[in-house]
């Protein structure tokens, strides 16, 4: 059809967290975007917060693709922590024996979000070695130090570029910012130096610990992600990406090890998405609104259900989880689904003549929407007033076999970005008392009945469904 337009011409733009300014996506490699995106730390299932932030990594995953870049992804999963350890001590198994049911449940929770799978998901433990090489590089620089405690240390005094991201100033940095651990358990020259290696402790690790020219130990938290990222994409990447909450001090101290290690820029664009919280209020535990995807889905919700929830909020805005929101999520699928559905019924020959251009403006604004820094809002909108449109030429017969097609391939493409929509035919199931009436009908019409026909299909109609004259005969329809 005519009505495609050259995306192209659209330049995709996206807020960058360190400059503070939409810019254009433009990949170092031709149109191949390599992308970091900061996973889950496996020693629980994932939240819903969690995967707010999935989910809108997806979509620029996918909005990425829409646009004709090729997509190389990165997702990491954190598998030793002081969370992963604690948790396989207290139960007196390994370290992998704790992560491994996390992980399987957090792949099946992907599938549930039609989250797109990344190309790669690299664990922590799998990367010790690159870990451990970065260390001795900054050691060897006299970036990094051993601590009264035998740990390895970033001096983040060292790296003028520190504070880069968060735009926060060193003299501002306060006690325990740099580390998930009061920074009173470390002895270290400044306060917000952060852990690279942390010294072996018999009674806090147990038996798990690595060895290494600088002692036995295990990584930082924040060197993990820097030795996976670099390791599997190169020194520089495109985009880095995470929740708000990691900007600081975790993609701070990123930025830090890894420039002063490679001597190159780490990441040229960095993106956050914003909290979730639920009735207005932070989710925790205590407040009894802490939710998992598996918890909604034992409340009767689907996983296509909270994704479209999770998607409609525009990724730099909080995010209100309620349920009376997840309800209401349900009526614009079914308003889109039955569309589909519409679409999928039209037998007309004669073209209305206006889905071309219907066709081509809901495309353009839907990409012009995207390409504003994913403006889904918008992007949604636009596809609601084609359905609208449609819609209307529907009820006066103005959309032929074709046209309905060439919608159709336009909610695909829409559905290519979205991950939400069904396109399987539903087949309408009728009772079966009311196919016996039809077909009692079709044999008293045959029959020259006519007085039984005209009951049966009186009958028909108030049990709410129409007969319905076709090329391919007669047929049963809800009204």
């Amino acid at each position: 059809m005519n009505s495609q337009i050259d995306l192209n011409q659209i330049r995709l733009k996206l807020f960058n967290t360190a400059s503070r300014q939409k810019e254009p996506l433009v990949p170092l490699q031709d149109k191949h975007v390599r992308m970091y995106t900061c996973g889950p730390t496996v020693y629980n299932f994932a939240h819903i917060g969690n995967f707010r932030t999935y989910v809108f990594e997806d979509l620029l995953r996918r909005t990425i693709k829409f646009f004709g870049f090729a997509m190389t992804q990165v997702m990491n999963l954190t598998d030793v922590d002081d969370k992963t350890i604690k948790g396989a001590i207290a139960k007196g198994i390994t370290l992998d024996e704790y992560t491994q049911p996390y992980k399987e449940a957090f792949f099946e929770d992907l599938k549930t979000l039609n989250i797109e799978p990344a190309e790669y998901y690299p664990a922590a433990t799998d990367f010790i070695p690159d870990m451990i090489r970065m260390v001795q590089i900054l050691l060897n620089k006299g970036i990094a130090y051993r601590g009264g405690d035998g740990s390895i240390y970033y001096a983040i005094n060292k790296f003028p570029r520190y504070g880069c991201l968060s735009h926060l100033h060193l003299e501002d940095l306060q006690a325990g910012a740099s580390e998930r651990v009061a920074a009173d358990e470390y002895e270290k020259d400044h306060v917000a130096d952060f852990v690279l290696w942390k010294s072996y402790d018999p009674e806090r690790d147990g038996q798990i610990f690595w060895d290494s020219p600088f002692g036995l130990g295990r990584p930082g938290w924040h060197l993990e992600c820097s030795a996976m990222a670099m390791k599997l994409l190169g020194e520089t990447i495109d985009i880095h990406v995470g929740g708000i909450d990691n900007m600081f001090p975790h993609h701070e101290n990123e930025i830090a090890q890894s420039e002063a290690c490679s001597g190159e820029i780490f990441a040229k664009l960095w993106m956050h998405s914003e909290h979730l919280v639920v009735d207005n209020k932070k989710m925790s535990k205590s407040l009894g609104n802490f939710y998992t995807l598996r918890d909604l889905l034992n409340k009767g919700f689907t996983g296509i259900q909270v994704r479209y929830l999770l998607l409609q909020t525009h990724y730099k805005t909080q995010l209100n989880f309620t349920f009376q929101g997840l309800e209401s999520v349900k009526s614009s699928l079914q308003r889109l689904n039955d569309f589909i559905q519409r679409l999928y019924e039209i037998e007309g020959n004669t073209p209305g003549g206006r889905m071309e251009a219907l066709i081509r403006e809901a495309l353009r604004v839907f990409a012009e929407s995207l390409a504003d820094d994913l403006n889904i809002s918008a992007a949604l909108a636009a596809i609601f007033d084609f359905v609208r449109e449609v819609n209307g030429l529907c009820d006066a017969g103005q959309v032929s076999r074709v046209e309905a097609d060439q919608a159709l391939a336009l909610m695909k493409r829409f559905n290519d970005v979205l991950g939400v929509l069904s396109f399987e035919k539903r087949e309408e199931e009728i009772p079966a008392d009311l196919q016996e009436a039809f077909s009692r009908r079709l044999q008293a019409r045959a029959e020259k009945n006519w007085k039984l026909a005209d009951e049966l299909r009186d009958f028909i109609h108030q049990r709410g469904y129409l007969i319905e004259d076709t090329p391919h005969g007669a047929r049963l329809k809800k009204a």
